[in-house]
């Protein structure tokens, strides 16, 4: 079984695969999902999972993985700005190896650093109120994430 890999924002080596990657930013309540080609290097917002049971979110994440046949997936990981772990962290830790574990896909962990805060902003700044915001802070979020892998890796 392939270990996790963490991936600093910036630098990292190409991916062996080509074909699509599906990046999530986890949370508690929400989890955002992005998709993306590596040979294109682009990086789209999908969808924001709201499922109430771990149940319910990995039935919904075993049906994007049917539709997009992901080859690798790629995990934002939640660190201090120092750069420590916290909570969260363990817990998208363990996230990420139940991904690995159900869908025995290569898994990627990507500094998220800021993310969340750079999509509120720049739906913020289009002119959506928080409500409108709420639901697809997420999914932004998880294309940035994917958008820093596939820079690193470029």
């Amino acid at each position: 079984m392939p270990s996790l890999m963490v991936s600093p924002r910036p630098s990292s080596s190409r991916p062996a695969e080509d074909g699509t990657v599906l990046a999530f930013d986890f949370g508690l309540k929400r989890i955002g999902v992005a998709m993306g080609e590596t040979r294109l290097g682009r990086a789209n917002a999908l969808a924001t999972l709201e499922a109430e049971t771990n149940d319910a979110r990995f039935a919904e994440i075993a049906r994007l993985i049917q539709e997009w046949q992901p080859t690798r997936l790629v995990i934002g990981l939640p660190l201090s700005l120092d750069g420590s772990e916290h909570e969260i962290t363990a817990r998208c830790r363990r996230f990420a190896n139940q991904l690995h574990g159900r869908f025995g896909l290569p898994v990627t962990l990507v500094d998220e650093r800021f993310t969340s805060a750079e999509a509120d902003s720049a739906l913020r700044e289009g002119g959506l109120d928080w409500k409108a915001r709420k639901g697809k802070t997420d999914a932004l979020a998880a294309q940035y994430i994917l958008q820093d892998y596939f820079d690193a890796v470029a």
